[in-house]
Order: structure tokens, then sequence, then C-alpha cells
């Protein structure tokens, strides 16, 4: 059996972005689809930190008004870095109101705010296709639901269906300039327990990372209450799974506060440790959130990045079909605006990756243990620091031992500062992205040069 839809746009993912971006079109008065391949039950159970950074601020199509019941602990207000290896903690200041939430719940939220905007959902159907027309403009989306096929027929599609999405190898985008220079080393795969704690922990107004003890990747315990905990790690998908997730295990049975505990869910993902796509558009096409690489590439933060994002791809999208033009060009406003917003920042953010990589594991704990928590917040969230050469005298005359790392990490910043300069020159055209890339990519031959790390791209 075979059925087919029309609707003016269809979205693909239940997440952040994709809900958003659901509830942006029906807000306007579009017909649009919001296709799931989990059951209605299911749906926005997703791995996730559960931790929220930016909490005082949604896209109106969703407000926080209507999610802001599946924020659990709003009392956090700063980062706890565990640092075995220099036997210290150091407390770092986060920026703007941060906030732990119940990850299913918000999810569910998401949902019927989508729906009462007036968004279809269709569940239980996996994407397998992507139709598109003779001059490779994307027409809809092809599957199966159940048992059956099923064919949707859009004006746009809208792809939140996450890292490493299915609908970007399906789609030819020869005669784009949609980013495909995209591979399983920039992503990392996360981990995470719900567990249950006997005792309130000492440290629910903070989250807490750790090193693993390899230089893959990191831990992190956020408290969604005093006794209910996301505990969890993030790792390049180019490590071995098992191995780390060990690594968790070991850590919580030697933490006394979590003696007796009991896990409620297990769930893991991937998602990007990388910089925003260079052009996620395409003729009739857009994607966002984790599917274009919208996630702070240092911290794994993806919620509301990709809150906005949804909300830029479906304004655009609107008034693309209202306009009667899906080009390339017609769309090509979303990546400006994700780039004035975000995507520079987190641009200059992947540069601390790339820097990280090419690092002893020790040294770059050591190098975290010596800078000021405030300057490295900013570095972590900013993507720049006022690091300048006065504090560095200072700095490195109390962290002896650790002057040429100081000494990189402080031309890193100078190097990321360039790289975000460039993005705020992002082209305003298609036609001029080549040359745009060529010059940004000669600031990373520089950074690759300045580091010792492999290039990543």
């Amino acid at each position: 059996m075979s059925t087919s839809h029309e609707y003016d746009v269809v979205v693909v993912g239940a997440g952040t972005a994709g809900c958003y971006a659901a509830a942006t079109v029906a807000d306007e008065g579009l017909d649009v689809a919001v296709v799931e391949r989990k059951s209605e039950e299911e749906a926005g159970h997703i791995a996730c930190g559960d931790a929220l950074k930016g909490a005082d601020a949604f896209p109106e199509a969703i407000p926080k008004s209507q999610i802001e019941g599946a924020f659990t602990n709003t009392g956090v207000d700063h980062g706890r870095f565990e640092i075995p290896q220099e036997d210290t903690v150091l407390d770092i200041p986060v920026p703007g109101e941060l906030a732990v939430i119940d990850r299913l719940k918000y999810g569910r939220l998401l949902i019927d705010a989508a729906e009462h905007a007036g968004a279809d959902f269709h569940y239980n159907t996996v994407v397998q296709d992507v139709t598109q027309a003779a001059d490779g403009t994307v027409t809809g989306i092809r599957g199966i639901h159940s048992t059956d096929a099923i064919t949707y027929d859009a004006d746009v599609v809208i792809d939140g269906a996450g890292s490493l999405s299915l609908l970007q190898d399906k789609t030819d985008f020869s005669n784009t300039h949609f980013d495909t220079n995209v591979s399983y080393s920039q992503f990392c795969s996360a981990y995470r327990e719900i567990v249950e704690v006997p005792e309130p922990v000492e440290w629910d107004d903070a989250l807490v990372f750790k090193p693993t003890e390899r230089a893959a990747g990191y831990l992190w315990y956020f408290p969604r209450t005093d006794t209910t905990i996301n505990a969890g790690l993030g790792f390049q998908m180019t490590e071995e799974p098992m191995k780390l997730v060990e690594d968790l295990r070991r850590d919580l049975e030697t933490r006394p506060e979590f003696e007796g505990a009991q896990v409620t869910d297990k769930l893991g993902a991937a998602l990007p440790t990388r910089r925003p796509y260079d052009s996620a558009v395409a003729d009739g096409f857009l994607a966002a959130g984790d599917a274009a690489g919208h996630v702070n590439p240092t911290t794994g933060g993806g919620i509301a990045g990709a809150a906005y994002a949804g909300t830029y791809a479906a304004e655009q999208a609107v008034k693309a079909v209202s306009e009667s033009d899906v080009s390339e060009d017609a769309l090509w406003r979303y990546n400006e605006r994700v780039m004035d917003h975000f995507g520079a920042r987190y641009a200059g953010l992947d540069v601390y990756n790339v820097l990280s990589t090419a690092v002893d594991v020790d040294d770059l704990m050591g190098l975290l243990a010596s800078l000021p928590g405030e300057k490295l917040a900013e570095a972590l969230y900013s993507g720049t620091t006022s690091f300048g050469p006065m504090l560095l005298a200072k700095t490195a005359k109390e962290s002896f031992g650790y002057w040429s790392q100081i000494l990189e990490f402080y031309r890193t910043k100078n190097l990321a500062d360039e790289l975000m300069e460039h993005y705020a020159r992002y082209p305003r055209r298609a036609e001029a992205l080549p040359v745009w890339q060529d010059q940004r990519d000669q600031l990373m031959d520089e950074i690759y040069e300045m580091t010792g790390a492999e290039p990543k791209y």
C-alpha cells in the first residue's frame, strides 16, 4: 500500500529545531507536517546532557512560558571542573541564565506547542529518500510508515533529523553550495544515564565536568534536582565506546554520593563537535540544528542554537513559498542570520577544539588549572577572552611549568578572534562563498600550523 501527502513545508525530525520550525510555519498559515521516526509515546525522548544555557531567551514561536514546566533546576550558576591530574577543582562562572531540564518533558512540551500552532505530526515514519526535480530542486521525501510506502510532496523540506542526517546522504547537492565537507571525525558520541541518588548532592548548583582517563572525552554530572543526576560522557566517534563507558562506570562507583544509586534511564546519541555548515541551504532544502552543526563545539550545548536555527529556517521557507521562489538564492538569508547570531562564535570556539587535539591531556589539564576561571569561561562560551599581555604575564608568574601552554592558548585565542572577524564578513550571496571559503581556509592553515593539529576539514 502507498500513501501520498502534499504540504507547503515538510519538516523531518521532532526535535528542537524541527518543532520550532513547524510552529513558525504553522503560525504563518502554511500547511506543515513533521515526520518523526519514533512513536508518539517515544517522540521527544532524546539523549542530552539536559543542561540549558540561555534559558532566559527563546524564539516567540514557542516562548519560554510554554516549556518552562520542564525546567527542573534553575539554581545552577557555574561550572565545576574536576582536574584529578592537578588535584584541583576549578569553579568557572557561566554567563547568562542556566537551567537543567527534564529532556523528555521538554520534548513533549515542544511537540504540544507545535501541534497547538497547527502543525501535523506523522509518527512511526522512517525517511528513506529525498525526491528532486530534474534541475536538482528538492521536492519532498519518501519513507515507510509501518510497512506502507509513504510520499510527501512539499515546496520546501527542512532537515531537522540530527547529526549525520540521512537526508543529506540522499540529496544531490552538486549544483549548490551546500556544505558537504562532513566526516565522522567531526562528530562525537554521547551517552548518559539518569541516576537517582539516596541523599542530596552538595553541588546541585553546578554543572560538573571531569576528563576521562583518555584524552578522547569528558564526563559530566548535571543535577536535574539535588537527587536526580544526569551522568554521562562525550567522546569522539573515532574512539571505542565501551572502553569510555567503562570510565563513566568506574567514576560512578568511586564517588561516595552515588553509593546506593539507581539508574532509571539510559540513552546515547551523536552530536557535532565542529563549526556550523558553511551553507545549510539548497534549492528547496534547509538544514537546522544538529543537522547543520549548530552546536557549541566546546560544550556540546545545542538547544538554544537549534531553536533559533529552526525559527530562521522556517521564516525563510515561508517567504520563499509565498514568493514562489525556493531557490538557493531565495533561501540564502537563512545562512546569514545563523552566522550573525551564533555561527561566527561557534566557528571561533572550534579553534579551541582543534588545539585540544594536539595537546597532551596532562598538559591540557594543567593549562586549564592555570587559567583564571572567568577568562576560561569567556573562551568556552563567547569564543574569545580579554586575555591580554598583562594578564598573561601575571598568570605565567603564578603558573610555573605551564608557560608554553599558556602562550599557545594566547596565540590560539588571537587566531580564533581573526577567524570570528572573518565570519562577520560572511557573504550576502551564494556566488561569493568560494572566495570567502578560500580566505577562511588560509586562516585555518595558520591554526593547524601553530597548534600542530591535523587538519579537521
